[in-house]
């Protein structure tokens, strides 16, 4: 008997020599180092995660949230705001005012340029971004149309061309997201660059031939707007006509 309860702890133990050899190979392919680190508990019995673990993801996946990328995205939706005031203070047409706007304007574009290579680049890409990031854009670039709009330095039609175009295309990326996603092209870019220019041209208070330089400007950012807008309907269209081709081929080759 004593020779028995021996061997049965002598197995035993064995046993859980392996569990904890089996357990740091895991760490070691599995990643769990870091888990080992905050202090969970093993995996239990039946295969289900450790709480303590689920803490941990929890935690990075909230922390992820607050890197450099998306503050700079909260950084320009709360510009919007400070921008809008800045313009209509004192009647908005005071230079000095339409100088501190124009400021603001300026650093939510160039903040534009930075978030989105920043989140793709350093992989900090997140839902947050991929949802506030284009609000953002839209919000600063509607605000700053509004106002010069309202103020009667712009055209409303020009307002409305620019904000029908770009509400338009994201509404269009929506419903062919099914089939694709449309890419970014060159001319978007350049249709984006050349409104950020235009519209701070505008936020100045600018006299004599720099005021004939911003309606030229806005003209080539106007037809810049329409022919990407074109270009992207285009391109939806193609898209969806593959893709239903696409599924089509497949259904019938399953039925095959």
């Amino acid at each position: 008997m004593a020779v028995g309860r021996a061997a049965a702890r002598s197995a035993d133990g064995g046993a859980s020599s392996g569990a904890g050899h089996g357990a740091s190979a895991g760490v070691d392919h599995g990643g769990a180092a870091a888990a080992e680190g905050s202090g969970s508990t093993p995996a239990e019995g039946d295969g289900k995660p450790a709480r303590g673990g689920k803490i941990a993801a929890a935690a990075v996946n909230q922390a992820s949230v607050w890197n450099i990328a998306n503050l700079l995205t909260m950084l320009r939706l709360l510009l919007v705001p400070a921008f809008v005031a800045l313009m209509l203070a004192d009647g908005g047409y005071d230079p000095a005012w339409r100088s501190l706007a124009w400021a603001a304007f300026a650093i939510a574009m160039i903040t534009d340029l930075f978030d989105g290579h920043l989140a793709r680049t350093y992989n900090l890409v997140t839902d947050f971004g991929k949802i506030a990031d284009p609000i953002a854009d839209k919000a600063i670039m509607g605000a700053a149309l509004i106002c010069l709009s309202s103020l009667g330095d712009l055209p409303w039609w020009v307002t409305g061309v620019i904000l029908g175009r770009e509400l338009g295309i994201t509404l269009l990326r929506f419903l062919v997201i099914r089939y694709g996603v449309i890419p970014a092209s060159r001319g978007g870019k350049l249709k984006t660059l050349t409104q950020g220019v235009a519209v701070g041209m505008y936020v100045l208070a600018l006299t004599g031939w720099l005021a004939t330089l911003r309606w030229w400007v806005m003209a080539a950012a106007v037809v810049l707007t329409v022919a990407t807008g074109l270009d992207y309907v285009k391109q939806a269209i193609v898209l969806r006509r593959q893709g239903i081709a696409e599924r089509k081929a497949a259904l019938e080759e399953k039925e095959a």
